[in-house]
C-alpha cells in the first residue's frame, strides 16, 4: 500500500489503469476526457505509449491491435467521441480481445461542454458489452482494475462510463502497486478476427451466449449493494447520483446503488420485493427506470416526469425528489451570475470570422471547436453547428440543393479528426464552396493538446508534422492560401474574391492560439481620438469597451496586442502604446 494522494476522477481512472499494467493508452481530446490521458502521459516513461490519435475510431481500433497481442489497452473520449468509435465497438464484440481493453465513455450531462446529453450505456447495452458506473474517484480507480480483469475473463471489451463530476471532483486516493505489464505475443485466429459473414454468423452466437455470464457476474458485482433503510419505498441510484442519494438518505428508505450493467436481475427482484414505490436517480436518460418499470408496477424517475428528463441532476434536484428542500444540503446550493463563454482577447479566429461576416456569405456551416462561439453577439458569424467535421459537408449540400456564396469554418483538429473525408466529397461531386480551416496550432477547446498538425506528440516529442494546405491540395481543392487572420483587412479581400469563385476553395486561417506559451505580445493597445464609430467593437473583443460617459472606446488590461483592432478602425485612432 503507498501513501494517499489528492486524484481527480480522470487522474484516478489513469492511475487504475497504470496500475493494471496497461501497454498502450490512446484518445481523442474531449472534456470531461482529456486529462485521463495526460495523466498517463505525464507519469510514465517509454514502458506505456501513449498517443492523441486523429479521432476516437481511430484511437479504439489502435487499442483494439494492442489488446490483440495480448497486452492491455486503454482507450478513451467523450460520450459524443463514441458514435466516432461505434463501428469498431460493436464487431469488436464479436471478435473479442486477447489482453484486456477498457473504454472510457465520459458523459456529460448538463452539457458543459457538449452539444448533446447522450447516454454511453445504450452503446453497451448494444454491442452486448458490460460497463461499469463508479459513483466517486476512489471507485472510478477501483472499477478500472477489475475491469481488465472482467475484460479478459470474458473476452468482451468493457466499457466505464464516468460523468462530468465524476471526472472533475478530487478525493484522496490509496495507490496500489503497478502490475507486470503482459509480454505480446500473436495467436493468430482468423474465424475469430476475420468477420466476414460466415466467421461473424458463428461470433454472434458466441456473444450471444456470453451474456449469461457477464449477468451473473453483474448479479455478485460488489459494485450493486444495498443501504438498508425503510422497506415500503426503495431508491435505486446509479454513479454520482448515489452520492446525493446518500447525503440525504433517511431511514425510512432504502438505497439500492447500481454500479455494472447490463442490470443485476436478482439483486433488482430481491430489492423490490415487497416495496411499494420506487423512485430511480440517474444521470442520462431513464434507462434503468424503463427497465425496472417491468418489474414493478409503482416506478418514478426522469421517465414519469417526477424528475426532470434533461439537464444534470443537482442535489437541490435530489433533495426534493425524496420530500426534502431546496438548498437544505451540506453546503447549500449557491445560484451564481451567468457567465457566456467567449472567445479570449487575442483570439485569431475573431478576425477570421470578422473578416468572413463583412462579406455576407449566404449561410455559414460551423463546426466543434472554439470559433462556435462566433454564432454570439456581435459576430453572429456561424449558422450551424452539428457534429465534428460536418461543416464541409453540410456547406456542399446546401450548395447542390441552390443556394450560392456558401461558406464552411473548421478547425485544423477538426479537419484532421473528420473534415478530410467531406473535403474529398465536396471536390469529387463539383461543389461551389469556400472552406475557412482556423489553424491555431492546438486543440485549444480542450485545454492546448497538441494536433498532427503541428508535429509534437502528447509526450512533447518532435514528430512528423502533417501539412494542412498539402492535404487539401491532394483533396483536389481549386484553390489554397494561407493568412494570418490579424490581417484583418487583407483577409476581408481574400475571402471575398473566394466567394466569388466557381469550386471548392481553401482558405487557411494560421495564427497560434493566444493561450499558449509565449504567444501573447509584450505591446498593448490603446485609443487615441476616437470618434465614437463602435467599429472596432464589432470585432466583440472582450478587452474593448465602451464608456458612456466619455463618450470613447477604451482598453483594458485584458489586451494581447494582437491588434486586430487597430486594422479595423476607419481612423487609425488605435495604437501601440509606445506609438501615441
Amino acid at each position: 500500500m503507498y501513501d494517499a494522494v489528492i486524484l481527480s476522477g480522470n487522474e484516478s481512472i489513469a492511475r487504475g489503469a497504470l496500475e493494471s499494467g496497461i501497454k498502450l493508452a490512446t484518445g481523442y481530446p474531449g472534456t470531461p476526457s482529456t486529462e485521463i490521458l495526460e495523466y498517463i502521459a505525464v507519469n510514465t516513461g517509454g514502458e506505456v505509449h501513449a498517443e492523441w490519435a486523429v479521432n476516437e475510431k481511430v484511437a479504439l481500433e489502435t487499442a483494439v491491435g494492442a489488446s490483440y497481442s495480448g497486452v492491455r489497452a486503454l482507450c478513451c473520449m467523450k460520450h459524443v467521441g463514441v458514435n466516432v468509435a461505434a463501428d469498431p465497438l460493436v464487431t469488436l464484440a464479436y471478435t473479442g480481445v486477447r489482453g484486456g481493453l477498457v473504454l472510457v465513455a465520459a458523459d456529460d450531462p448538463g452539457m458543459h461542454s457538449s452539444q448533446n446529453e447522450q447516454d454511453s450505456r445504450f452503446y453497451a447495452e448494444f454491442a452486448k458489452i458490460p460497463l461499469l458506473e463508479p459513483s466517486d474517484a476512489g471507485e472510478a480507480r477501483d472499477m478500472v482494475r477489475e475491469a481488465f480483469i472482467l475484460s479478459e475473463e470474458t473476452g468482451l471489451p468493457v466499457m466505464l462510463r464516468t460523468l462530468t463530476r465524476i471526472s472533475h471532483t478530487s478525493e484522496p486516493i490509496e495507490l496500489e502497486a503497478v502490475e507486470e505489464q503482459k509480454k505480446p505475443g500473436l495467436d493468430v485466429n482468423r474465424k475469430e478476427w476475420v468477420m466476414v459473414p460466415a466467421c461473424a454468423r458463428l461470433r454472434h452466437k458466441i456473444l450471444n451466449q456470453r451474456q449469461e455470464k457477464l449477468l451473473e457476474y453483474s448479479d455478485k458485482s460488489r459494485y450493486n449493494r444495498v443501504v438498508e433503510g425503510g422497506n415500503e419505498v426503495g431508491v435505486i441510484s446509479s454513479g454520482i447520483c448515489f452520492s446525493y442519494a446518500m447525503e440525504f438518505h433517511k431511514k425510512d428508505y432504502s438505497v439500492l446503488k447500481i454500479g455494472s450493467y447490463p442490470l443485476p436481475e436478482k439483486v433488482l427482484r430481491n430489492f423490490l420485493e415487497g416495496k411499494e414505490e420506487i423512485l430511480v436517480l440517474e444521470e442520462g436518460e431513464p434507462f434503468i427506470e424503463e427497465r425496472v418499470r417491468c418489474m414493478h408496477p409503482n416506478v418514478k424517475g426522469r421517465g414519469t416526469g417526477d424528475i426532470p428528463l434533461e439537464g444534470e441532476l443537482t442535489p437541490d434536484i435530489v433533495s426534493l425528489a425524496l420530500g426534502g428542500e431546496v438548498g437544505k444540503t451540506r453546503g447549500a446550493s449557491m445560484e451564481l451570475p451567468p457567465r457566456h463563454p467567449v472567445m479570449c482577447p487575442g483570439c485569431p479566429h475573431r478576425g477570421a470570422l470578422y473578416a468572413l461576416k463583412k462579406n455576407q456569405p449566404s449561410i455559414v456551416a460551423g463546426d466543434i471547436g472554439c470559433y462556435t462561439l462566433g454564432v454570439q453577439k456581435p459576430l453572429e458569424a456561424i449558422d450551424t453547428c452539428l457534429c465534428m467535421g460536418a461543416s464541409i459537408g453540410k456547406a456542399a449540400g446546401l450548395n447542390h440543393s441552390g443556394i450560392e456564396g456558401v461558406a464552411a469554418v473548421i478547425g485544423e483538429s477538426t479537419f484532421l479528426h473528420s473534415g478530410i473525408t467531406s473535403l474529398m466529397s465536396a471536390t469529387y461531386n463539383q461543389a461551389n464552396i469556400l472552406v475557412l480551416i482556423l489553424d491555431n496550432s492546438t486543440v485549444a477547446m480542450t485545454g492546448q493538446q497538441p494536433t498532427p498538425a503541428t508535429g509534437v506528440n502528447i509526450r512533447g516529442n518532435r514528430t512528423g508534422r502533417i501539412s494542412i494546405e498539402e492535404v487539401c491540395r491532394a483533396c483536389g481543392v481549386d484553390s489554397v492560401d494561407v493568412i494570418d487572420p490579424h490581417r484583418v483587412n487583407a483577409m476581408r479581400e481574400l475571402i471575398g474574391k473566394r466567394l466569388r469563385q466557381d469550386g471548392v476553395k481553401v482558405i487557411v486561417s494560421r495564427a497560434p492560439c493566444v493561450m499558449l506559451e509565449g504567444v501573447v505580445r509584450d505591446e498593448r493597445y490603446v485609443v487615441g481620438d476616437c470618434s465614437a464609430c463602435k467599429k472596432c467593437l464589432e470585432l466583440g473583443c472582450p478587452a474593448l469597451d465602451f464608456n458612456e460617459r466619455e463618450n470613447r472606446v477604451v482598453i483594458s488590461q485584458l489586451c494581447t496586442g494582437c491588434g486586430m483592432c487597430a486594422e479595423v478602425c476607419p481612423l487609425d485612432a488605435i495604437k501601440k502604446r509606445n506609438e501615441i
